[in-house]
């Protein structure tokens, strides 16, 4: 009973490490990406400052709008936190990874992109409609090449669990898998794509006729807009330590010591700091491409995650 305690308050915390965690690795891509670019930049603290100003100022609604605008915020950000829970971050085994696989995970992830296409055309107007058209257009060339890499990982490891295939993943020991290595890079390209990043989106433009999130969100204000910001924060992040812990589990807690929660944490915090600093270097080479360039940039996502796929029935199922 008290191990049962333990590993649910132990899955609360690392749902709250996600939630708490976000905006410092938001903050730390853009220190670095000023510093690739001779910039002083921002402290590690500002987007806690920035969210904070939000959630202080005054909430302003457009004229016309529904109850879906005034619900979509708290429906995206609710979503993310849950898909958050089910993501192994410091530890495995634990409680919430247990109750929904990684299928429920892409499913959460549909249903936030879902109302915040419904909230961009809710008001009316050009860009929110824009917005909405260009995020579903992205997430339909998105979503088969993340199932995808998720396919293969579940051939791989015999399971969608997350945890339990991270575990077997672990138990196996240092192989370079060539379904692996494919995967890897197609789910590299669909998490810049699906969190709006260079050179698909650029989180920090200001051109309506460009932008793709930012379009859906020009109406909001206040706590509204404080919570779909934050949401964008933590799937960064989520996506982020995906990539870290399925292809790079090593360090992650088995069990509930505290010396293997704090190596896994110290871990985890090394794993995407390194990751957030490789994108900060490809946001500073690479240029935002056309939009009419991303379903190639997708449809290369998608083959990739097919090679994988076809390399482990291939060499690892025939062979």
């Amino acid at each position: 009973m008290a191990d049962h305690l333990t590993s649910w308050v132990l899955a609360l915390v690392q749902t709250a490490l996600f939630v708490a965690g976000a905006p410092l690795l938001a903050g730390w891509l853009k220190r670095v990406k000023c510093r690739l670019q001779n910039r002083r930049g921002p402290r590690l603290t500002q987007p806690y400052r920035d969210l904070l100003r939000l959630f202080r100022k005054e909430l302003l609604l457009p004229e016309g709008s529904s109850w879906v605008f005034r619900a979509a915020p708290y429906v995206i950000f609710g979503a993310i936190v849950l898909a958050a829970a089910v993501v192994p971050l410091i530890a495995l085994r634990l409680p919430t990874s247990a109750i929904a696989d990684v299928i429920v995970l892409v499913g959460f992830f549909a249903l936030a992109r879902f109302f915040l296409a419904l909230a961009g055309m809710d008001v009316g107007t050009a860009f929110g409609g824009m917005g909405a058209s260009r995020e579903m257009t992205v997430a339909s060339l998105a979503e088969p090449a993340l199932l995808m890499a998720v396919f293969t990982l579940a051939m791989s490891a015999g399971t969608t669990d997350l945890s339990v295939a991270i575990q077997r993943i672990l138990s196996s020991g240092l192989v370079i898998r060539p379904s692996f290595v494919f995967a890897l890079l197609g789910l590299l390209l669909v998490a810049v794509a699906e969190t709006g990043r260079i050179p698909v989106d650029n989180p920090a433009t200001h051109l309506e006729l460009t932008m793709i999130h930012e379009a859906m969100v020009l109406e909001y204000s206040g706590r509204h807009l404080a919570l779909m910001e934050w949401a964008a924060q933590i799937k960064f992040m989520i996506y982020a330590a995906l990539i870290a812990n399925i292809f790079l589990p090593w360090g992650i807690a088995v069990g509930f010591g505290f010396g293997a929660l704090a190596l896994g944490a110290a871990a985890v915090a090394v794993k995407l700091a390194l990751l957030a600093a490789l994108l900060a270097v490809s946001e500073t080479l690479l240029a935002k491409m056309r939009l009419f360039a991303a379903p190639q940039f997708l449809g290369f996502a998608y083959l990739l995650c097919l090679l994988g796929m076809l390399s482990h029935v291939i060499l690892e199922v025939g062979g």
